[in-house]
């Protein structure tokens, strides 16, 4: 759906609706780089590597952007819990899906071959020990 208000999001930043003469905090020169306004002061505004000035607060924002996470042992231990719930949720379908097939080994009817009959014990006894 297509509507003024989209329109506005999308060109609102468009150098044809941006004045050079408007009250903005920065001002984009012609050559790409950004200019604090008057209402900034030019030692609170920092500088970064390709020589445009942000507003304080940016170099910070960027700055803890590129270092590592302080809860590096938190998420590890996270990790830890969530792996011991995944292999007990994973022994316990292993159970289940043993204590199905010594199910219908049990339930059919017939003389059973020498493989299933080893298996049905084999099964029984680990069933029995856990």
């Amino acid at each position: 759906k297509f509507t003024l208000e989209h329109a506005w999001k999308e060109l609102r930043n468009d150098q044809k609706w941006c004045a050079n003469e408007s009250s903005n905090k920065r001002r984009k020169f012609d050559d790409g780089s950004y200019s604090a306004s008057e209402s900034v002061k030019d030692n609170d505004a920092a500088v970064d590597d390709d020589g445009t000035t942000h507003p304080p607060g940016v170099k910070a924002a960027k700055a803890r952007g590129k270092k590592k996470p302080v809860g590096e042992g938190k998420e590890f231990s996270e990790f830890q819990t969530m792996w011991s719930i995944k292999k007990a949720d994973l022994d316990t379908k292993e159970r289940l899906g043993k204590m199905k097939l010594l199910d219908s080994l049990i339930a059919k009817q017939g003389p059973l071959g020498d493989e299933e009959e080893a298996l049905k014990k084999k099964l029984i006894l680990e069933l029995m020990a856990n």
